[in-house]
């Protein structure tokens, strides 16, 4: 427990603001606040520093407080989206962050793989459901990931996000928008290039990258699946795999 009397909540990282590089909020001056610890463990993970256990000694135990302050000072007292990421954020007990956040004008985005259910999803302001494709070597509970979505409820913008690595991922993108109609699918092409998680300054092939994009632009207009937006990691365009941008 922390001083507070409140839950302990394992941070890897919280930095920023830098711009937001992926799905819904691209390009948002955002401040990030990265959880340590997950339920999965993706073959591609780009964040291995926030999710293997052997990481878990640079993993700072804080309080909702602790949290509050450090946002505060890297925004300079000015209200800016906050995203709450991992590892698995919604592991960690981060409605206590929101409510403080929320009472100063803050607004919030979690992105989970909808393993884990929470109520406090009802108070977030963007809610990011990103299923691991078959590439990840994971598997989909769709019951608990119909439990997020009834936690959420009406309250947060909830959208999906796809990795997509190739025509496996592909169709199993298809086939999780065909499971939510009523939710706008963002598709990322695959970054399969993660660094080692010591490593703040590895090396990406981008031109890798860039070619599975063109691959994912060209298989949605084939589709004509234009309901779909397929978009790219911008801070992998600008900073590779580096640490905390």
């Amino acid at each position: 427990m922390s001083r507070a009397g409140q839950a302990d909540i394992r941070v890897s990282e919280i930095f920023g603001p830098t711009i937001q590089g992926e799905g819904v909020l691209i390009g948002l001056p955002t401040v990030f606040v990265r959880t340590g610890g997950c339920d999965f463990r993706c073959s591609w993970c780009d964040s291995l520093h926030a999710v293997d256990s052997s990481f878990r000694d640079t993993w700072r135990p804080m309080s909702v407080n602790e949290i509050w302050q450090e946002i505060v000072e890297l925004s300079g007292g000015k209200p800016v989206m906050v995203s709450l990421s991992g590892g698995n954020p919604a592991i960690q007990p981060l409605g206590g962050v929101i409510k403080r956040g929320h009472e100063a004008g803050y607004k919030f985005a979690l992105e989970t793989q909808g393993s884990v259910a929470r109520a406090w999803f009802a108070d977030l302001d963007v809610l990011v459901l990103s299923p691991k494709p078959p590439s990840s070597g994971m598997d989909t509970d769709w019951h608990t990931i119909d439990l997020c979505l009834e936690m959420a409820g009406d309250k947060p913008e909830t959208v999906l996000k796809i990795v997509v690595f190739d025509e496996t991922d592909y169709a199993y993108a298809k086939t999780v928008a065909a499971h939510y109609p009523h939710l706008p699918v963002y598709l990322q092409p695959g970054n399969h290039t993660p660094p080692p998680a010591d490593d703040h300054d590895a090396f990406i092939d981008i031109d890798g990258v860039t070619d599975r994009m063109l691959w994912l632009v060209a298989r949605v207009v084939e589709d004509r699946w234009f309901e779909a937006r397929v978009l790219p990691q911008l801070h992998v365009m600008l900073w590779g795999n580096k640490r905390g941008v």
